[in-house]
């Protein structure tokens, strides 16, 4: 399978590279940067690391979506948004793992993959995808005498709040309470902010260091707390997880997927 990466010279794209290089079944089409970078014209193997192949970055994704069986995306919404109208037109397979998408942009995801293939998740870690599981699951058997608290905490270089994954969680929580997480979403406490009111589900967002990702969804009731933890000790693991929902899209019919598609979960 010959796979592009956009955004192929920052830290993800770097990471995506050498998964691509290290497994067997996939060819690195190329890669492109935003217009202007100075990372333009160099070797996007060289420059994560790898032996040079002879590929130079470019900054026209469409002419990379040409060359391309999949392209992995980790970049900005509004530029997804515009890759998932490419593939479409392209008939290429796409993997998103971009975040801080909203609704505009998840309506663009939608309607390209009547199209073409696309796998669309706010973390592509396998066991960021059971923690999603197993949280469902567990909203679903606790009672709302379980206040339920998300906690996230990733590097200070992370522009959007609550990370994307725990949006996730707090949605596979509200799925298990069957309540709507709009509605139910604590996302700020500041102040005089009054006794917790029952059935939210609350969001801490922190931020410092090089944290590449920790997750912790707490069921706090009364004299008991229960706690699902996930710690990414490196990104290294969500490339892996896109280049696994990369190769799962050979021969899967056009659709919106999620990693619990790719690895069978649902």
């Amino acid at each position: 399978m010959k796979i592009g990466i956009v955004g192929c010279a920052g830290r993800m794209g770097q990471m995506l590279v050498r998964e691509i290089l290290a497994t067997d079944g996939c060819e690195l089409a190329g890669g492109t940067e935003a217009l202007g970078s100075d990372m333009i014209g160099r070797d996007v193997a060289e420059i994560a690391g790898a032996e040079a192949l002879g590929l130079t970055v470019g900054d026209d994704a469409q002419a990379l979506f040409q060359v391309s069986d999949t392209v992995v995306d980790f970049t900005l919404p509004v530029a997804t948004a515009r890759h998932a109208e490419m593939a479409a037109d392209l008939g290429r397979a796409l993997i998103v793992g971009t975040t801080g998408l909203d609704a505009d942009h998840l309506s663009t995801l939608s309607t390209a993959s009547e199209k073409t293939v696309i796998v669309q998740a706010a973390n592509m870690s396998v066991g960021v995808n059971l923690l999603l599981g197993l949280t469902e699951q567990v909203a679903g058997i606790l009672s709302d005498d379980y206040d339920i608290e998300i906690v996230e905490m990733h590097h200070r270089h992370k522009v959007d709040a609550p990370s994307g994954t725990a949006l996730a969680l707090g949605k596979a929580a509200a799925a298990g309470r069957g309540v709507d997480l709009d509605k139910a979403s604590q996302r700020v406490r500041d102040g005089h902010t009054g006794p917790r009111v029952t059935g939210n589900i609350g969001f801490a967002t922190l931020r410092g260091g090089d944290i590449a990702g920790d997750h912790t969804v707490i069921f706090a009731g009364d004299g008991e707390r229960i706690e699902l933890t996930h710690k990414a000790g490196d990104r290294a693991v969500f490339a892996r997880g896109a280049i696994r929902a990369a190769l799962w899209t050979q021969g899967q019919a056009p659709g919106l997927y999620s990693m619990r598609d790719v690895l069978g979960l649902d």
